[in-house]
C-alpha cells in the first residue's frame, strides 16, 4: 500500500495507471478495512496525517482560488504540488492548529455509532 507521502507527491501518468490498477484489485479489502476503522478511534499518527492532509487541502484551495484541481492539466498539477512541497512548514503549523477539531470529529464519529463515514 502506498504511504501518505507517496500519494501527495506529484505522480506521473504511468504511476497513476499503476495506482488505478492496484486500487481496483484491492477495492474489497480497502472497503472492509474502512468499515472496521470506522468503528475504532483513530491513532494519534492517523489524526496527525488527517490534520496535515486537511491543511494541505486548505492551502491548495487558496492557491487555486475558484478553480478545481480536476480542471488543471497534469503539468499544472505537478507545479502546484511542487509549490505545496515548499510550504511544508506552513502545512505543519496549520495542521497543529486544526488537530483538536479533527480529534473532536473522530470522537463524534464514534458517538454516532461508527456510520458517519458511510456515503451510500
Amino acid at each position: 500500500m502506498l504511504t501518505f507521502q507517496q500519494h501527495t507527491e506529484a505522480a506521473s501518468a504511468r504511476t497513476r495507471m499503476k495506482m488505478k490498477i492496484a486500487m481496483k484489485k484491492n477495492k474489497a479489502k480497502i472497503a472492509l478495512g474502512r468499515k472496521k476503522a470506522a468503528k475504532k478511534l483513530a491513532s494519534p499518527e492517523q489524526l496527525k496525517k488527517r490534520a496535515e492532509k486537511t491543511a494541505r487541502n486548505m492551502l491548495l484551495k487558496k492557491i487555486l482560488k475558484k478553480r478545481g484541481k480536476e480542471d488543471l492539466s497534469f503539468s499544472a498539477r505537478q507545479d502546484i504540488e511542487k509549490k505545496l512541497d515548499k510550504k511544508k512548514a506552513a502545512i505543519k503549523k496549520i495542521a497543529k492548529k486544526i488537530l483538536p477539531s479533527i480529534k473532536a470529529k473522530d470522537r463524534a464519529k464514534l458517538k454516532k455509532g461508527g456510520d458517519a463515514g458511510k456515503d451510500d
